[in-house]
């Protein structure tokens, strides 16, 4: 009977309640920590000999709890305690460790009741910034392990339980011994443990340290799983010890081979998937003294495929066979091992391994902003669950911390909020490491000492609150003048003994205070009043051109212009205290709201938004220069410490994908689609040549066009938005950015941006509009819209092609045509797609056919009376979805 793996490990678990070991075997790089053991206290374990510490020293968060007695007699002592963590959605522990060293790291679960409660969890376990595995507890008496063979690349590690919702997780020990580098060999990535098995074992017990140097566990099997019989000695296998992989000699003194001496021994098991890889490590020794006449050799196949071979072991000296690259692509791996014409004797197999491949490829903070914030935190002894990476993952960054994202570089530290934190002493010199800060809050806090130089030499920083401490001595020079300049937003009230730049009186100190603020906010309201009369000087002069002349026709006088920045207050009373919400997004949430009688749309800043400040700064700068009846008008903003908001004009009937995935009841007409397309590609068009510089949209989708009353569509959301070079350059190098489905693909090769990534964006929203399907098909295939357009155009039928919802309520050549002018747009070389400027124009002539045919009633004509267009489109129309 060939074996299926996965149906007996469980059982094999259960049999760690078996361990056998010997001692005295050099623990040398050994990290044995026992969760919830008291703190400094340690203890060697009676079965293997190994010394465990208190993992207090790694951790300062989580309960420590005790298993039940009646559990605790079959188990080791290492897990007799364990750590919960009730409080905080991610503990992590902080391991120092010796980079670039191979390790096995291993986690051991055992529930054993220690609530009372029986209540069996499930969460997840990271190492860094990436998912190791899902921890799921099925019985409280058996232990779940988890292993991995990894080379950190930090001098640290992070082991670290989230809470998932579904039970409070916890652990019992935490084990890493090194490895040789030589050992387990990657093309990529690191080895999480699937199956590690001492084949035809007889004792039924597991082994492990004091019989494996490395601390390897290896389960027992029961040889009917491979429909052979056991084969043993008593002599030592490997005592020269010439094989890197050391298996234990006592699981290579055992082995199997078939009972019937002509068949093969075979074993198989299922993947988790078929892009899962695989390494599998097979190890052989000969254990029986051949008579002369007696021969022993084999070769394998997997899955019916010449694998190795022939393979004759030698007497008492492991042979470790092994894959050098991945395994994948295959539900199910069949392996067979069967000897050669020549061998007088069946095949053996002594103990196997078999790994799947962990991608850890999320960047962890870099370093130099770590150190930083760790020694914040030590200085000011913050009461917080900050633990593991500050920034990564994106869902887990610390409490009070925003993180830039680059898919180039490492994470950075770009948002602080130490508000009512307790601090005391003076403002720490390690926040001057911070060198990528922009946003720093310490108010409320009983800071003592002067406000210090280095603050001034963070030249991201925008916004500096020290509001409400015991600060002292003059707010440094620097910083008042980029307050004046309004490139910093400085807050320092409520300092009895702080005074502005220049010498300090003694005398009558508290009294300074009131004048100085007065004369900075004195200050900063001429100075905001001059920008405002300078930025209405600008609009009047060429820097951005209106291409269009309708572009400021049928404005709402109420909101011409207004961009005036409101309080915090204010928006609570413009929104009602934030009651009704009109939609969600990346940046926040988007709330109703009503200006005297205009309604309004406000866009909130949630602290947690990833970018979200940067993207604040540039929605405002861009709409606050560019004008036109194709994109959303800017009202006004609100930019009061974290409290961040845009107002725009209201967009009655919502974003576009809600209308086109069905979500209202209404369906677009064909004539609404084109003069929807139309009013967006105005918009672009006006952006990449109405505007000097030019700008680029950068995140052109259907969520991003909005429609108000009449339908008309404007674009929205330039928080992505890139100012174009006017030096000649033909494009911008910088990080992708932008929505998957809708994404360049030259520009995601590249990272070159041009005004063809817009382009090719808008024959996505188009092709959505035409055939009323998603950019990225919600299937296994995930089919890009272009991909399965272009399959459909080679059968010649429009009305397969057209949203099925119009019910063929549409115009034949205008269909043709618009799918032609979509398809040029979506062209994976952006020097084959359109400028926007001639979509314009191939949209206006669609429309202008579409009604036409409409007057003459030849609405819904089908193909055998309309003479199809010939269309120009190329072959080289295969984008992968991105």
């Amino acid at each position: 009977m060939v074996m299926g793996f996965k149906h007996f490990i469980f059982a094999l678990l259960a049999g760690l309640a078996l361990l056998l070991a010997v001692h005295a075997q050099d623990q040398s790089g050994f990290i044995s920590i026992a969760c919830g053991l008291a703190a400094n206290s340690t203890f060697t374990d009676a079965t293997t000999g190994l010394n465990y510490i208190s993992d207090a020293a790694f951790i300062d968060s989580g309960t420590s709890k005790g298993i039940s007695p009646d559990i605790k007699a079959s188990h080791q002592q290492q897990v007799w305690n364990l750590k919960s963590f009730p409080q905080g959605n991610r503990n992590c522990y902080s391991i120092n460790v010796t980079r670039g060293t191979k390790y096995l790291i291993r986690g051991t679960f055992l529930h054993g009741n220690y609530d009372g409660q029986g209540n069996l969890p499930q969460f997840d376990l990271y190492l860094g910034a990436d998912t190791w595995e899902t921890v799921k507890v099925v019985n409280s008496s058996i232990s779940v392990i988890k292993e991995l063979i990894h080379v950190p690349s930090l001098n640290y590690i992070h082991v670290c339980l989230v809470n998932t919702g579904l039970g409070t997780p916890f652990i019992s020990a935490i084990e890493l011994r090194p490895l040789k580098n030589t050992t387990y060999v990657t093309e990529s990535g690191s080895l999480a443990l699937f199956l590690r098995l001492d084949v035809g074992s007889t004792s039924g017990i597991a082994y492990r340290y004091g019989y494996d140097v490395y601390d390897r566990v290896w389960m027992p099997t029961d040889n009917s799983y491979f429909k052979a019989t056991d084969l043993s000695t008593s002599l030592p296998i490997d005592s020269q010890s010439h094989n890197d992989y050391r298996p234990p000699s006592v699981v290579m003194s055992t082995a199997v081979t078939p009972i019937n001496g002509s068949a093969p021994l075979e074993f198989n098991w299922d993947s988790d998937a078929k892009t899962t890889e695989y390494y599998i490590y097979i190890h052989f020794a000969e254990i029986v003294k051949l008579e002369a006449n007696q021969s022993r050799s084999f070769n394998i196949t997997l899955n019916g495929k010449y694998w190795y071979g022939p393979l004759a072991p030698n007497y008492l000296s492991t042979t470790s066979l092994y894959s050098p690259s991945a395994l994948s692509g295959a539900a199910t791996y069949y392996f067979s091992i069967f000897k050669t014409e020549t061998s007088t004797l069946p095949p053996i197999m002594n103990a196997i391994e078999i790994y799947s491949v962990k991608y850890f490829l999320q960047s962890e903070t870099d370093q130099g902003d770590v150190d930083a914030i760790a020694k914040i935190k030590s200085t000011y002894g913050i009461k917080r669950i900050w633990q593991g990476d500050p920034c990564a993952p994106k869902g887990y960054s610390w409490d009070g911390l925003n993180c830039s994202f680059d898919a180039n570089t490492p994470p950075r530290i770009t948002f602080l909020n130490l508000s009512s934190s307790g601090l005391t002493g003076q403002i720490s010199a390690d926040i001057s490491n911070l060198v990528m800060l922009q946003y720093l809050d310490l108010s409320n806090n009983n800071l003592t000492g002067s406000v210090p130089d280095f603050l001034s030499q963070l030249q991201y920083l925008r916004v500096l609150n020290l509001e409400r401490n015991q600060l002292s001595g003059s707010v440094p020079a620097q910083l008042i003048e980029r307050s004046n300049n309004g490139s910093l937003s400085l807050r320092v009230g409520d300092n009895p003994n702080l005074c502005g730049s220049g010498s300090c009186k003694k005398k009558n100190t508290s009294n300074v205070v009131i004048p100085i603020v007065a004369s900075v906010a004195g200050l900063l309201i001429l100075s905001l009043i001059v920008a405002a009369i300078f930025l209405g000087l600008r609009r009047r002069k060429p820097q951005v051109t209106m291409v269009d002349t309708e572009s400021s026709i049928n404005q709402n006088p109420s909101l011409e212009s207004i961009q005036r920045q409101f309080t915090y207050s204010e928006l609570l009373k413009i929104t009602n205290n934030f009651e009704r919400i009109l939609g969600k997004g990346g940046f926040g949430t988007v709330y109703r709201g009503n200006i005297d009688d205009t309604q309004v749309a406000v866009k909130m800043l949630s602290p947690s938004s990833i970018q979200g400040f940067q993207q604040f700064q540039s929605e405002v700068k861009l709409l606050m220069r560019v004008h036109h009846r194709n994109l959303t008008t800017l009202v006004g903003y609100c930019y009061e410490g974290t409290n961040m908001g845009l107002i725009y004009e209201y967009m009655a009937n919502g974003d576009l994908e809600e209308h086109l995935s069905g979500e209202k009841a209404n369906i677009l007409s064909w004539e609404d689609r084109l003069r929807i397309a139309t009013d967006a590609a105005q918009g672009l068009e006006y952006l990449h040549h109405g505007c000097k510089p030019p700008i680029i949209h950068r995140d052109v989708k259907c969520t991003n066009i909005l429609l108000n009353e009449n339908f008309h569509a404007k674009l929205a959301d330039f928080g992505l938005s890139k100012i174009f070079p006017t030096d000649g350059g033909t494009h911008v190098s910088t990080v992708v950015a932008g929505t998957p489905g809708y994404l360049d693909p030259e520009y995601y090769i590249s990272n070159w941006l041009t005004e063809k990534s817009d382009v090719y964006s808008f024959g996505v929203v188009l092709l959505e509009m035409i055939t009323g399907r998603p950019a990225i098909e919600r299937s296994p295939e995930r089919t890009h819209i272009s991909q399965w357009v272009s399959f459909m155009l080679a059968e010649g039928d429009i009305k397969n092609i057209v949203d099925p919802r119009l019910r063929e309520n549409f115009n034949i050549n205008s269909a043709w045509k618009a799918v032609e002018i979509a398809m040029a747009c979506v062209s994976p070389t952006s020097a084959k797609r359109p400028t926007m400027s001639e979509a314009v124009v191939e949209l206006k002539e669609c429309l202008a056919t579409k009604v036409t045919r409409t007057k003459e009633g030849h609405e819904g004509e089908s193909t055998d009376s309309i003479e199809i267009i010939n269309m120009n489109l190329t072959t080289e129309l295969n984008p992968l979805a991105r």
